[in-house]
C-alpha cells in the first residue's frame, strides 16, 4: 500500500474535535473485540485493517482483554502493525485499556497503580509499540482509591507510554470527580467512552452535559446494540448468528417480542430514509456534536462500507427524531 498526505481516502471521512482537545477523531472508529483474536484468520483481520484505513478510518481501538484469549488480539494487531502500517503510525490513533481481569493474582484486574503500570508495559510489548496515542481505564475500581487511579494515568502520560488519557464505564458523578482529579494533576482527560445506543440511553440524563462542561469528548461503544439494531435478526435468529450462539454478550432471551417490534418500526423509518438501519442506528447516536466518533466491530469489509456509507445521510428531520423517541418509548 502506497499512499500520501493528501490521499482521497480522507476525503471520505469526516473528523471531529475530541473535547477541548487539538485531536480530531474520526466520526467511525474500529474496535478491535472479538473478531481480531487467535479465533480469526489474521487474513481476515489485516482486510477489515487495511479496507477500514482506506476509508479513512484511522482510529483503531483495543483492550488489553480483547481476543479471544485474552491479550491475543493486541498481539495480532501488532504484527499487523509491523507488516503492514509501520510506515503510517503516525497516521494512526491507538487506543487500549485496562481494568477487567487479564491475569491469575490479586493484581490482574480493577484499577490499582501495580496492575495499570504492569497491564500497559504489556500491551506495549504484545503490539510493539512505545506508546499508545490513548490509554483507557476501562472501569471504575470500588476498592481503589480514586486517586491513586487518576495519578496512575498521569504517571503514565509523563513516562511517555501514553498521550492522552481516557475513560470507560464510568457514571457521571465519578466521571465528574475523576476528571477534575486529572486536570488538578495537568493531564486532562481526553475523552470518555460509554455504552450508547438507541437501546441504552442512559449518558443523555447527565452523562454527556458532564463532559460538555469539562470539555472531554466521546466515543460511543455498541452503538448497534450488539447487532440488534440491524438487519441481521428481521426475520428470526439466524443459526451462525452471536444470539443463537447464546454468547453472553447477546442471547435470543433479549431479543423479546416488544424489542423485536421497536427494530421493526426503526427499520421502517431506516428504509424511509433510504438507509439500512445499522446506517441509521450509527448516524442517530452521532447527531449530537457530544459524541465525537462511534466505535463499530466488524467481520465483513461489507460492514466497514456500511457505516462509512452513513455519513452521506445523517441528518434527522424533528419529525423523524419524534418517531423514533415515541418508538423507544
Amino acid at each position: 500500500m502506497v499512499y500520501s498526505a493528501r490521499s482521497a481516502r480522507y476525503e471520505k471521512m469526516d473528523y471531529r474535535r475530541c473535547g477541548n482537545s487539538g485531536l480530531r477523531l474520526p466520526a467511525i472508529s474500529l474496535g478491535l473485540w472479538h473478531n481480531f483474536g487467535d479465533a480469526t484468520l489474521l487474513e481476515n483481520s489485516r482486510a477489515l485493517l487495511r479496507h477500514a484505513f482506506d476509508l479513512g478510518i484511522t482510529h483503531f481501538d483495543l483492550a488489553n482483554n480483547y481476543g479471544p484469549p485474552p491479550g491475543s488480539a493486541e498481539e495480532n494487531f501488532g504484527r499487523l502493525l509491523q507488516q503492514d502500517f509501520h510506515p503510517y503510525r503516525d497516521e494512526l490513533i491507538i487506543s487500549t485499556k485496562a481494568g477487567y481481569t487479564m491475569w491469575d493474582g490479586p493484581y490482574g484486574d480493577w484499577g490499582s497503580k501495580k496492575y495499570l503500570v504492569a497491564s500497559l508495559n504489556q500491551s506495549l510489548r504484545r503490539m510493539g509499540l512505545e506508546y499508545v496515542d490513548i490509554f483507557y481505564h476501562h472501569r471504575p475500581d470500588p476498592d481503589t482509591p480514586l486517586e491513586e487511579t487518576m495519578a496512575t494515568l498521569d504517571l503514565l502520560v509523563r513516562q511517555g507510554k501514553a498521550l492522552y488519557i481516557g475513560l470507560s464505564n464510568y457514571p457521571a458523578e465519578l466521571a465528574r470527580r475523576a476528571i477534575d482529579i486529572l486536570n488538578a494533576l495537568g493531564t486532562p482527560c481526553l475523552i470518555h467512552q460509554p455504552k450508547y445506543s438507541m437501546f441504552e440511553r442512559w449518558v443523555e440524563t447527565d452523562l454527556l452535559e458532564v463532559l460538555a462542561e469539562k470539555g472531554v469528548g466521546s466515543i460511543a461503544f455498541s452503538p448497534l446494540a450488539g447487532g440488534v439494531l440491524t438487519d441481521r435478526y428481521l426475520t428470526g435468529i439466524p443459526q451462525d448468528s452471536r444470539a443463537a450462539s447464546q454468547s453472553r454478550f447477546l442471547s435470543s432471551e433479549q431479543l423479546t417480542s416488544d424489542k423485536m417490534d421497536k427494530v421493526h418500526k426503526l427499520n421502517d423509518i431506516a428504509r424511509s430514509r433510504g438507509q439500512k438501519l445499522s446506517q441509521m442506528a450509527l448516524a442517530w447516536v452521532l447527531r449530537r456534536d457530544r459524541v465525537t466518533s462511534v466505535l463499530i466491530g466488524a467481520s465483513k469489509t461489507g460492514q466497514i462500507d456500511d457505516a462509512v456509507g452513513m455519513l452521506e445521510n445523517r441528518q434527522f428531520s424533528e419529525e423523524q427524531l419524534r418517531q423514533i423517541d415515541a418508538i423507544l418509548g
